[in-house]
C-alpha cells in the first residue's frame, strides 16, 4: 500500500484531475490511498467569503458563495446533486456568521473543511470516469483530533485504531480521502492547520502501514534553493528526514514541517513528485540520506522576519533571565526560530507580528528592547555541515559585502543559520549558492532541474 497525495494546483479542475486519475492508474498495483487538498485556491475563497460574512456584507458574500458554487458544479460532474447539498450546508452557515458577526476557531474549521470535502468527493467521481474503481471515505471518520481549532493535533492512538479498520477495503478499491481535515472526539469538524493535507498523508500512511508516502506538487522536489528567490538551482534526488525537517522548518514551501513526523516514526520513505511531470523521479526522504561531497544540501530562507533584542545588565550574573524572556513568548503564542545569547543579552527572531507590541511592553518591564523589521534568515542545511572543516569560512567569505546580524550554528550540527536585511537575500542567496553548488555529486543531485 501507499499513500498519493495531491495538492491544491494537482486537482484544480476536471482535467488536472484526470490527469491525476493517469498517474494513479500507473500505480493500481500498489494499492495507493489518495489524499487530496482543496481545489485551486477554494480554502482562501472559503476564508474572504467569511470575513464578508461577520463584516455584515451578507448578499456580498452570498454572491461570492455562489460563484464558488458554480466552479465545483462544473467541475463536480455527475455528483452535482452532492456538490449542492454541501453548499446548501456552507450557506447556512454563512447566513449564520453574518446575524452573530463573529468568526470563532470552531466556525473557521467548519468552513474551510468544506474545500477537502468537496473536493475529495469530485476526485473520486472523476476517478470512476476515468475507469478507476475509486471510493470516497471521510477523513474525519478517521483522522481523530484534539480540540484545539485551527491548529488541532492528531491524537494518534486513536487515529490509528480506526485507519486500521481501512486496510481491507483499500485492498480492494482506490480509497480517496481529504487531507486537512479531521474531527474531534466530540465528533465536531476539525482542521489540522493551512498546510496540513501532507500532513493528513503522513499520518494515514502511518496508520495502514504504507511502504511509501507521495506528496505531488507543482515542482520536480526539493531543490538546492528557494525558485521565488533564486532561479537555477538543482534538485535534491536524496534526502534524510532530519535534514527536509530543517528546511520545511526553515522555509522550504515544498513539505508541511510536520509531515514528517509519524514518517520518521514509522521508517516511512517520503517522495516529493511533480503532477506535470511525472517521470521525473523527485526527492526521496529517508532515514540516512546517501553520503555527499557537498556538505550543504540546500539553502532555505525566511522573508519578512523581526529581529527582537533585549538586554540587560541588572540579569548580569543572575539566573532567570532566558526563562522570562520565553516565558513572555510562550504567554503570547508566539514561536522563536533562532536564538543567540550572551551573559546580559538576547537577540531572536519571529515571524508573527500580532502580539508584538504586548511582548515588547512585558519584556521593558525588566529589559531595554529593540526591534528591527523587515530582516531574512538564510538556513544552510546539511547533515554534515558540523563536520565538515572550513564550512563557515565558506558562508562568511560568499556574504563578506552584506552586513549579519544574528548567526547561529543549531545544536543538531545540520544547519548553519544567520540574520540579514531583507533588501540582502537574493544577493545573499545568489552568492552562497554559486559557493556550494557549483560543482555537484551526481549521487544526490540532478544538475538539469526544472
Amino acid at each position: 500500500m501507499i499513500v498519493m497525495k495531491f495538492g491544491g494546483s494537482s486537482v484544480e479542475s476536471a482535467v488536472a484531475i484526470a490527469r491525476v486519475a493517469s498517474i494513479v492508474k500507473t500505480r493500481l498495483a500498489r494499492k495507493p490511498v489518495v489524499v487530496v487538498s482543496a481545489m485551486g485556491k477554494t480554502t482562501n475563497r472559503l476564508l474572504a467569503i467569511a470575513e464578508e460574512a461577520i463584516k455584515g456584507n451578507r448578499d456580498a458574500a452570498i454572491e461570492q458563495l455562489t460563484s464558488l458554487e458554480k466552479f465545483h458544479l462544473q467541475e463536480g460532474g455527475e455528483i452535482g446533486g452532492v456538490v449542492a447539498e454541501h453548499f446548501k450546508e456552507l450557506g447556512e452557515l454563512i447566513r449564520g456568521l453574518a446575524v452573530l458577526g463573529e468568526l470563532t476557531p470552531r466556525s473557521i474549521d467548519a468552513i474551510s473543511a468544506y474545500g477537502e470535502r468537496l473536493s475529495s468527493l469530485i476526485v473520486a467521481e472523476v476517478f470512476r470516469q476515468n475507469g478507476i474503481d475509486a471510493i470516497h471515505q471521510d477523513s474525519r471518520d478517521y483522522v481523530i483530533t484534539d480540540d484545539r481549532h485551527t491548529q488541532c493535533a492528531p491524537l494518534y492512538p486513536e487515529t490509528y485504531t480506526r485507519l486500521e479498520t481501512l486496510t481491507p477495503l483499500v485492498q480492494k478499491q482506490v480509497v480517496v480521502m481529504g487531507g486537512f481535515i479531521g474531527s474531534t472526539t466530540k465528533g465536531i469538524t476539525s482542521t489540522l492547520g493551512r498546510g496540513g493535507s501532507d500532513f493528513s498523508a503522513s499520518i494515514i500512511g502511518a496508520g495502514i502501514g504504507a511502504e511509501e508516502i507521495q506528496i505531488w506538487t507543482d515542482v520536480d522536489g526539493m531543490l538546492t534553493c528557494d525558485p521565488r528567490i533564486l532561479t537555477g538551482g538543482h534538485r535534491i534526488k536524496t534526502i534524510s528526514f532530519a535534514e527536509a525537517a530543517e528546511l520545511a522548518y526553515f522555509g522550504a514551501k515544498v513539505l508541511h514541517p510536520s509531515t514528517v513526523v509519524p514518517a520518521i516514526e514509522h521508517n516511512i520513505p517520503v517522495i516529493i513528485l511533480n503532477s506535470r511531470r511525472p517521470d521525473v523521479s523527485g526527492t526521496r526522504i529517508i532515514a540516512e540520506s546517501a553520503p555527499s561531497s557537498n556538505p550543504v544540501k540546500a539553502i532555505a530562507c525566511k522573508r519578512d522576519i523581526t529581529s527582537v533584542n533585549i538586554k540587560s545588565t541588572r540579569m548580569l550574573m543572575a539566573h532567570g533571565f532566558l526563562r522570562r524572556i520565553f516565558e513572555v513568548f510562550d504567554h503570547y503564542e508566539t514561536p522563536v526560530d533562532l536564538v543567540t545569547t550572551s551573559e546580559i543579552s538576547v537577540s531572536l527572531t519571529i515571524d508573527n507580528l500580532k502580539n508584538i507590541d504586548r511582548i515588547v511592553a512585558e519584556l521593558r518591564g525588566f529589559s531595554e528592547v529593540t526591534v528591527i523589521e523587515n530582516q531574512a534568515l538564510v538556513c544552510l542545511v546539511g547533515d554534515s555541515i558540523g563536520t565538515s572543516p572550513g564550512v563557515a569560512g565558506r558562508v562568511f567569505k560568499a556574504v563578506s559585502g552584506i552586513n549579519i546580524r544574528m548567526i547561529s550554528q543549531g545544536a543538531s550540527l545540520l544547519n548553519l543559520s544567520f540574520v540579514i536585511d531583507g533588501a540582502d537575500l537574493e544577493k545573499a542567496m545568489n552568492a552562497l549558492h554559486s559557493e556550494f553548488f557549483s560543482e555537484l555529486d551526481a549521487n544526490v543531485f540532478d544538475r538539469f532541474a526544472a
